[in-house]
């Protein structure tokens, strides 16, 4: 075996760490900030929700017939009659999902790390055709962002499946 072979397979498990904590943190950030939009969804339920948008329109000073007030104004009225029960669980089971897979990566499990690989990996082809589509420097960064955790994971999931059973976690 090769110095560089050993160096690529051993190499900074304190930093590796690190990575895998931050991304974790990361994704019990994204959990909470779910949370907060479903308390904060949850809350608009009976109130007149055109109302507080165009407040907020006429606050901001906007036209409400520009294209971006526009956009919050057809939201509103789409909120109006819609069932939020449906919607507060998909956002529950993303938080969910999100605070599990902090948790395996905090801790160092190997499902922790297949689980951040794959659900970050199912966005990569909806984040292409949205800078496809409209190409902007946040896309590109969340774009960026999310094909460097993926192929971290990844490469984190190939280098624990080549090293023996008794370093780390399975």
């Amino acid at each position: 075996m090769t110095t560089q072979h050993k160096i690529g397979k051993h190499a900074h498990p304190v930093a590796r760490r690190r990575a895998l904590r931050t991304i974790g943190m990361f994704e019990a950030v994204k959990g909470i900030a779910a949370l907060l939009g479903s308390i904060g969804l949850l809350s608009l339920v009976h109130h007149d929700v055109r109302k507080l948008m165009l407040d907020l329109i006429e606050h901001l000073g906007l036209n409400p017939d520009a294209h971006y007030p526009m956009i919050l104004l057809q939201y509103a009225d789409a909120l109006h009659g819609a069932d939020m029960l449906p919607l507060l669980f998909l956002a529950l089971c993303y938080a969910s999902l999100r605070f599990i897979e902090a948790y395996g990566l905090w801790h160092n499990f190997a499902w922790g790390e297949w689980l951040g690989a794959l659900s970050g990996a199912i966005y990569i082809p909806l984040e292409i055709r949205h800078i496809a589509h409209k190409l902007t420097v946040p896309g590109v960064a969340v774009f960026a962002c999310n094909v460097l955790i993926v192929l971290f994971l990844a490469l984190q999931l190939w280098n624990r499946h080549r090293r023996p059973q008794s370093i780390g976690k399975q």
